[in-house]
């Protein structure tokens, strides 16, 4: 076929498309398709508390401008308060705005925030216990750094310790801590799934919440797919770079799980729940030490520089410093359902290369013999334990 006529096939579909288009807007089909009430809808994005003053933000999901008229705040009866809204008290759709509100609040008080717009629709947000969002100066994000390096870094790090203890052990125990691995991580992302479902009901309608999970969980994995065999490539796909590769997987795995962690922690402190702050805090420490025998199971019969093990510990433990940053500062469910979505996607991955790796060093009788099954069965156990502890 003539080339001309090649790319004639692949342009007039969409010429053909956009004509039937014009002709559907132009002329219309005949019936009426104008709604009988107005089709309005505005959601709560996140919503910041300073003293004296309560700011609203809001996207506009609905099919039409939306104009707001009027603003009350209460709890068991509300007053209407003036308002200001930025940019514009008009909101396109998808457009956002900040709806600010001089209101004199009161900490550990409920309250209810009611938007009405120029068609008598309301929407409202509950706040169950109002508390300061805390301000992005330098000692709050000295302090939220910090509580991510307890939560994520040092457990990691103590995890690690276990190596040399790890390296004395039977040769055949080998395949033990692999399949314990598998099970820590194959736990890690189903509750990462878990958790993204959760936030995916609160993201706004046009953007899809289940969506960005597939999108996160498919990039994630086929990404991580592709590096890793670039990695061993350029190694020569030697056991010990094999290995080394392997555990590089693993922390990046761990470390995208830990962002979400910190996300929780971040974002609980900013909605003013500092009871379950301390507890997430507490619960993940202990949660996330099992996570440092992950990361250097691949490589305890391999030789490798122990400056790999500060590399390793950082690319799994530090993501929860960035976690608990956007957590506090910028939390919005669309933003936790990605980031969840990437580390489940990774740590699916992670899994599917640990049963290769045993294919490759023990053939498939080690991948079902009676240790490795133990050792699965363990490493999901152990994180339902340690999760105990983590009260959400």
């Amino acid at each position: 076929m003539p080339r001309p006529l090649v790319w004639a096939s692949a342009v007039m579909p969409v010429l053909l498309l956009a004509g039937i288009l014009y002709l559907l807007f132009a002329h219309g089909t005949g019936l009426s398709l104008t709604a009988p009430a107005p089709i309005e809808k505005l959601e709560f994005e996140r919503v910041v508390l300073r003293p004296g003053s309560i700011e609203a933000h809001v996207i506009n999901t609905g099919p039409e401008p939306v104009t707001l008229a009027q603003v009350q705040v209460g709890w068991t009866s509300r007053a209407s308060w003036e308002f200001e809204v930025a940019p514009s008290a008009t909101i396109p759709r998808l457009g956002r705005a900040t709806v600010r509100i001089p209101y004199p609040w009161t900490p550990g008080e409920p309250y209810e925030i009611v938007l009405i717009t120029t068609n008598g629709l309301l929407f409202a947000h509950e706040i169950e216990i109002a508390a300061e969002t805390p301000l992005p100066d330098r000692q709050m994000l000295g302090a939220f750094a910090l509580l991510g390096i307890y939560v994520g870094v040092i457990p990691v790090y103590l995890g690690i310790l276990w190596l040399p203890f790890l390296r004395r052990l039977p040769p055949q125990w080998y395949f033990f801590l692999l399949s314990l691995t598998a099970g820590l991580l194959v736990f890690l992302g189903v509750d990462a799934l878990e958790d993204a479902l959760e936030h995916a009901a609160r993201v706004p309608g046009p953007f899809q919440g289940v969506a960005l999970i597939l999108i996160g969980l498919s990039l994630s994995l086929l990404g991580l797919y592709g590096v890793s065999g670039w990695l061993k490539g350029r190694r020569q796909a030697s056991e010990a770079s094999s290995a080394l590769v392997l555990a590089y997987s693993i922390a990046f795995g761990i470390g995208l799980h830990n962002l979400g962690e910190g996300l929780a922690i971040g974002g609980a402190y900013a909605l003013g729940e500092f009871a379950t702050t301390f507890l997430l805090v507490v619960g993940f420490m202990v949660h996330n030490l099992t996570e440092g025998v992950a990361v250097v199971a691949p490589v305890v019969r391999s030789p490798f520089k122990w400056t790999h093990l500060i590399w390793l510990g950082l690319l799994a433990g530090a993501p929860t410093i960035l976690g608990t940053l956007l957590g506090a500062f910028a939390f919005t469910a669309l933003w936790a359902v990605l980031f969840l979505a990437l580390g489940a996607g990774a740590v699916f991955q992670v899994v599917i290369e640990i049963t290769r790796h045993q294919l490759r060093q023990g053939g498939f009788p080690s991948l079902v013999s009676g240790t490795s099954l133990a050792g699965f069965a363990l490493g999901l156990l152990l994180m339902y334990l340690t999760g105990l502890f983590v009260t959400v």
